[in-house]
């Protein structure tokens, strides 16, 4: 759906974007990670058509976004960070204001605002003045007002910036139908737990490159090289030490009351193998499960080795 090659931004002698080569393939949910002025909001305004490009080319959809612009922001749904409401208006004249400038007219229009607003649950609010809104209800307001013209490729920025946990929780559910519908979504957020929740691939970009980038996995064992597996035991901690010691794939080994901690240097494969000797010894497993690295962590330590 996206492909970024050898983008690059510069202001004067300052270099925001720095030859970024990047590809998000369609109905994925992108996250964008980085440091503020890491070059992410620079990479998305350029995307959205809104800022120039000093060199390289994008690609939507297969079409150059540099040389077909005003065909490809049919394909794009925006959401800033910082974006403007218009208070005076009610939420469904906000809305409908939106659907006309795209040129979607009639009873079609109607229809169109009356799902998105069930989309992003302001059904009971279409009546309501914009300014009468919570801060999170405005931005699920302007998600609906970016999906308008159905657009297959959404960038959002920072969408769930300042919002209280519930909110939070209702704009991840509304990502996920997204991704259910079959819309390609890149999002950068701050908060990185959440993103690793609901992201397929991550990408982490420092003074405007790419560092690293695949699902959270991938990321996982390219930082850490191993994965990490806690095992419950209901009794013969012993004897599960001593069959996991024989486990070549296995690296380490921490003990706990009645938790084991395990290094796994390998795949799917290593792990069915583990937990089938330790019930072909009859070990009383309680639980068996990866646990998920912190993102950031991950984060922490990839852009240190950017900084050295």
């Amino acid at each position: 759906m996206l492909q970024i090659k050898n983008l690059c931004k510069k202001y004067g002698k300052f270099t925001a974007v720095d030859n970024l080569n990047l590809h998000v393939p369609e109905g994925e949910i992108f996250g964008f990670v980085g440091p503020n002025g890491a070059g992410k909001t620079t990479t998305m305004k350029i995307t959205a058509g809104l800022l120039r490009e000093t060199s390289g080319d994008i690609y939507i959809d297969g079409i150059n976004a540099f040389q077909n612009n005003r065909k490809v922001k049919e394909f794009i749904g925006y959401m800033p960070d910082f974006f403007g409401v218009y208070d005076n208006l009610k939420v469904n004249e906000y809305l409908d204001f939106y659907a006309s400038i795209y040129d979607v007219n009639g009873r079609e229009r109607k229809k169109v605002c009356d799902d998105l607003l069930e989309l992003v649950d302001l059904s009971h609010k279409k009546d309501s003045y914009v300014d009468s809104l919570s801060r999170g209800m405005k931005q699920r307001l302007c998600l609906a007002r970016s999906l308008v013209h159905n657009p297959k490729l959404l960038i959002l920025d920072e969408p769930a910036s300042g919002m209280d946990p519930r909110a939070r929780f209702e704009m991840k559910e509304i990502l996920k139908t997204l991704k259910d519908m079959g819309k390609t979504v890149i999002i950068s957020s701050h908060i990185l737990s959440e993103l690793s929740e609901i992201c397929t691939s991550i990408g982490i970009i420092d003074k405007g490159k790419i560092v690293m980038s695949g699902t959270v996995e991938e990321i996982m064992m390219k930082v850490y090289s191993s994965r990490v597996v806690q095992i419950k035991v209901l009794s013969k901690m012993k004897e599960a030490v001593i069959v996991l010691k024989e486990i070549p794939c296995i690296r380490n080994i921490i003990e706990g009351p009645n938790t084991l901690e395990i290094d796994v240097k390998g795949g799917e494969e290593d792990m069915k193998n583990i937990l089938k000797s330790l019930v072909n010894k009859d070990i009383p497993i309680v639980s068996f499960a990866e646990t998920n690295g912190k993102l950031e962590d991950v984060f922490m330590k990839v852009t240190e080795r950017s900084e050295e």
